[in-house]
């Protein structure tokens, strides 16, 4: 349009001596009229290119403005194609049988005493921990036999066998993960979780003759079936390349939990996560790590400091008058050293070295009652309060590798006790009753295999671990369920086959579908796997001695099978 009205202007102005030469043989006036007539019509034509030149303008601007904004949007989506998302749904089924043998309860220990202490010429109740202390003081110089013989004269045998079992406990996890390209050298990370029993907004594993590892709390936030809520699982920011060095720092979330071997189980040909599977334990912290390289021969290497927290205890009074040092609880901390030693394909050998201090009784989110103070034995608010036990260190190796189409693995653990105090119930470090606080060791070796059928879509595995009677584990994150395996007094044995889903072509680089089928059997030795409160007692002999009544029932075997439909996307 704009270049029509143009070339009629330009046509107009190349018509004038044309049709002034027309004009020859006319009148001065006639002349003069015409003249005037193509003064207006030109002055029409200059009138009608200012108002194009004024809308070309108009659409100039509006063209630089599109490509401001197509600028604007193509760095947005050059910022957008820096974040990734992927994740995985879990559908699982497990049916669960367990036996707990005859044996005390403490609730019945707490009547004993309160029907005991009279008659020890202590007067009526409520009593002083000192007189508490005493009265079981007597208690221990009898022998079991004599303590059991004493409570049956006061009416109080132990209970009866009891079976624990769910045959259809059907749960749903989903996980979305994130990572975004912050600079070159830095990256962020993050794993949000919902993990919900069906038709339930609580956690039905986390009842019943189970410890430590069956509530909910910071250890294992998202790694027991709770409610719907989305949680964040993982977040951390790396930083590599650290003065163009191989070394990295890395804070926050920590992606702690389901470390190796305990990947090949589920599912995975790598390791996805950075300690080994007995400290399955979810938790806030930083790392400090440096890589190297050995070689062609012997592949490459890493060395991690890791620091982490498990407790906050929160405002402490810094200084009372007349005492000595500081009142109240100390944060419970992690600290030590992870070293995959070398790594070449299928073939790893990690070392990890830790130490857990200040441990307390009861974490975050854990309330346990305090009987004696419930049956009015003792003043108090009946709930048992927090308090520092000592620490915990931690060593344990894995080492990996795979001939032919099978993969194998041998795992050993060892901890140490080093407890420092009592709670208001007289817990220790893998103590009780105000024992004489003692240092303990404990072990756990841990074997397994999985073969791989490739042509089948098959892979077919077994493990067996062992833990020994004061073997203390830190895995609380772990994926069993009920009970962390790695954490057992006792033998497990655990059979399994993965079987890889024919749903035609993978969409994305981390697509993966497939079902798992397994089936554990766990024999206890001694009672408290996976606690660090209470000493453990003989499963065989939980019926023989009220001293050795536990908060939950001690139990003797369980065995479990779960079937699980699993989708990476």
């Amino acid at each position: 349009m704009i270049k029509k009205f143009s070339m009629l202007a330009l046509a107009g102005l190349i018509a004038l001596p044309g049709v002034a030469a027309a004009g020859a043989g006319k009148t001065p006036r006639d002349l003069e009229h015409k003249i005037d007539d193509l003064s207006r019509q030109l002055d029409a034509l200059k009138a009608e290119l200012a108002k194009q030149n004024e809308a070309l303008t108009e659409v100039g601007d509006q063209v630089d403005d599109m490509d401001s904004l197509l600028e604007e949007k193509s760095e947005s989506w050059d910022a957008a194609s820096n974040i990734s998302f992927y994740g995985d749904f879990r559908a699982r089924l497990d049916i669960m049988n367990s036996t707990a043998p005859p044996q005390y309860s403490v609730s019945q220990v707490t009547q004993g005493f309160g029907m005991a202490l009279p008659a020890f010429g202590f007067g009526a109740g409520p009593y002083s921990i000192n007189q508490i202390q005493m009265a079981v003081g007597g208690m221990k110089m009898l022998t079991p036999q004599q303590r059991a013989g004493l409570f049956s004269s006061m009416g109080l045998n132990p209970l009866s066998e009891v079976d624990y079992g769910n045959d259809q406990l059907m749960t749903n996890r989903f996980r979305l993960n994130m990572r975004a390209k912050v600079t070159e050298n830095v990256e962020f990370k993050g794993r949000l979780a919902m993990y919900k029993a069906w038709g339930m907004q609580n956690n039905p594993a986390g009842t019943g003759p189970f410890t430590m590892d069956g509530f909910y709390w910071d250890g294992n936030s998202t790694r027991q079936p709770e409610d719907s809520v989305l949680r964040v699982d993982r977040a951390f920011v790396n930083w590599s390349s650290i003065a163009g060095l191989p070394i990295w720092f890395s804070v926050g979330r920590r992606p702690t939990t389901d470390g190796p071997p305990t990947h090949l189980r589920l599912g995975m040909d790598q390791k996805v996560a950075t300690p080994l599977g007995y400290m399955d334990y979810a938790f806030d912290g930083f790392t400090l790590g440096w890589a190297y390289n050995l070689g062609n021969d012997l592949g490459s290497g890493k060395l991690r400091f890791c620091y982490g927290r498990g407790f906050e205890a929160g405002l402490t009074v810094r200084d009372i008058p007349g005492s000595i040092g500081p009142q109240g609880l100390n944060d419970m901390d992690f600290a030590g050293f992870n070293w995959d030693v070398l790594q070449k394909g299928d073939r790893f050998l990690n070392v990890q070295v830790f130490g857990a201090y200040n441990l307390v009784n009861t974490p975050a989110g854990v309330t346990f009652p305090n009987p004696l103070e419930q049956a009015g034995l003792i003043p108090g608010n009946g709930i048992l309060d927090r308090a520092n036990l000592g620490n915990i260190y931690h060593s344990s190796f894995v080492y990996m590798d795979k001939v032919s189409d099978m993969h194998w693995f041998l795992s050993a653990g060892w901890s140490h006790t080093d407890p420092a105090g009592y709670d208001e119930l007289g817990n220790s470090l893998l103590g009780n009753w105000w024992s004489e606080l003692e240092d303990q060791d404990g072990y756990s070796v841990y074997a397994g295999v999985r073969y791989n059928l490739d042509d089948m879509r098959l892979k077919i595995g077994a493990e067996y671990n062992y833990g020994s009677e004061y073997w203390v584990s830190m895995s609380p994150g772990h994926d069993d369920l009920y009970g962390s395996k790695l954490a057992t007094r006792g033998h497990v044995g655990e059979v399994y086959m993965v079987y890889d889903l024919p749903t035609g072509e993978a969409i994305s680089k981390y697509a993966k579908t497939f079902m798992r089928l397994g089936f554990q059997y766990y024999k206890y030795d001694y009672t408290g796997s996976g606690s660090w409160l209470g000493a453990p007692a003989d499963v065989d002999q939980l019926g023989s001695d009220p001293l050795n009544a536990q908060f939950f029932p001690g139990i003797d075997d369980q065995h479990q099978v779960y079937l699980t439909f699993e989708a990476f996307f």
